[in-house]
């Protein structure tokens, strides 16, 4: 069974901040560094993704492909989730902040921009929020 985990993006406004920076960093092959490994490693790389939240929005998400060891420059083994390049839209689904990633059921993760939506001016975040909220996006 599928399993997703949500997490804050820290440090990037919207889903084209966090691509430039993969990108930059990453030389087109991602990686998210977390301290703690996923007890539920299998059902994440069942299909699941990583949705990113941005200003308390989720926004976008990236296809989980595989979870590697590694080790920082202070010693200290981590995960490397390793995810696949691109960066899929997501309607808005408001999200308050948290430390680390939770685990997301499928059930509960927003849906995917429709294709040909996906280049459009998105709203704004205040907008994009209480929409949500209210069920109408």
């Amino acid at each position: 069974m599928t399993l997703h985990l949500v997490k804050l993006c820290v440090g990037a406004e919207k889903p084209e901040d966090l691509i430039l920076r993969q990108q930059t960093y990453w030389n087109g092959a991602p990686r998210h560094i977390t301290r703690m490994w996923p007890k539920r490693e299998a059902e994440l790389l069942d299909g699941g993704s990583i949705y990113w939240i941005f200003k308390g929005l989720v926004l976008a998400r990236q296809r989980l492909i595989g979870l590697e060891e590694t080790t920082g420059d202070d010693g200290i083994r981590r995960c490397a989730l390793v995810l696949d390049p691109a960066v899929v839209q997501t309607e808005a689904q408001p999200r308050r902040a948290f430390q680390g990633w939770r685990y997301l059921a499928p059930a509960d993760a927003p849906a995917d921009v429709p294709a040909g939506r996906d280049h459009e001016e998105p709203l704004p975040a205040d907008l994009a929020r209480a929409l949500s909220e209210m069920g109408l996006r």
